[in-house]
């Protein structure tokens, strides 16, 4: 699995401001990695440690991408791991560009070393991303009354789309601009499973310049 980082497309497409570039966008989207409808689900060993707490057991993700965990009386260790587990899916589920993004509208704005700025109109106006080549390196969204921010800053090629590997979010208040926590930066690691689907092998948090989490997920095998 190649690894890239980012900015490493120096063609980065440029539009002249206010020009329509859904063709654009929509071509970095259908280039992330998701999981085709033969995902047969997998499970594994976790491990996890962090200042609060540690912890290993087993868990379980169905080809429905729902979660199970198993091994923690720590409700909030479990809540954490789950989480992660979780977002991984979700994020791996392939929904059509037409889906997601069927009522938006895409016009070009500014251009800079993250690449060229996406201003979303329609359902989704608010929202803004940035592309350099067929990535998207910025994500800026409102979610359940907050923005988070999502700047990627390296990625692992897997020969059927690219994977984040190491980025940072942020959440703010939508109005003010105000942070809401720590910025949180992310060291990801991928395997595939025997059947060819790639997912998380490890994650490392940081924030705050000390805190850290890290999970591992052992032992994958495919339902």
């Amino acid at each position: 699995m190649d690894m890239i980082t980012l900015p490493a497309d120096r063609s980065t497409l440029s539009m002249e401001p206010g020009t329509d570039c859904r063709p654009a966008f929509r071509a970095a989207y259908e280039n992330r990695y998701t999981w085709d409808k033969s995902f047969p689900g997998y499970r594994g060993q976790w491990q996890m440690t962090s200042a609060s707490g540690s912890g290993r057991g087993r868990f379980e993700v169905g080809s429905n991408c729902q979660v199970q965990v198993e091994g923690l009386a720590d409700k909030d260790l479990e809540k954490a791991v789950h989480s992660q587990l979780w977002e991984v899916a979700i994020h791996r589920v392939r929904r059509s560009f037409d889906q997601v993004h069927g009522e938006n509208g895409f016009v070009a704005g500014d251009t800079n070393a993250t690449g060229m700025e996406v201003i979303v109109t329609g359902k989704a106006a608010g929202d803004r991303y940035r592309i350099q080549g067929n990535v998207v390196t910025m994500v800026y969204r409102h979610i359940h009354g907050q923005v988070v921010t999502i700047h990627t800053e390296a990625i692992s090629q897997t020969g059927e789309g690219y994977l984040s590997r190491r980025y940072r979010s942020r959440y703010s208040d939508p109005s003010s601009g105000e942070p809401l926590g720590l910025e949180k930066h992310f060291w990801d690691t991928f395997t595939p499973l025997s059947t060819g689907h790639w997912t998380l092998a490890e994650r490392i948090i940081r924030w705050g310049g000390r805190e850290q989490q890290v999970f591992r997920f052992l032992e994958l095998e495919s339902l």
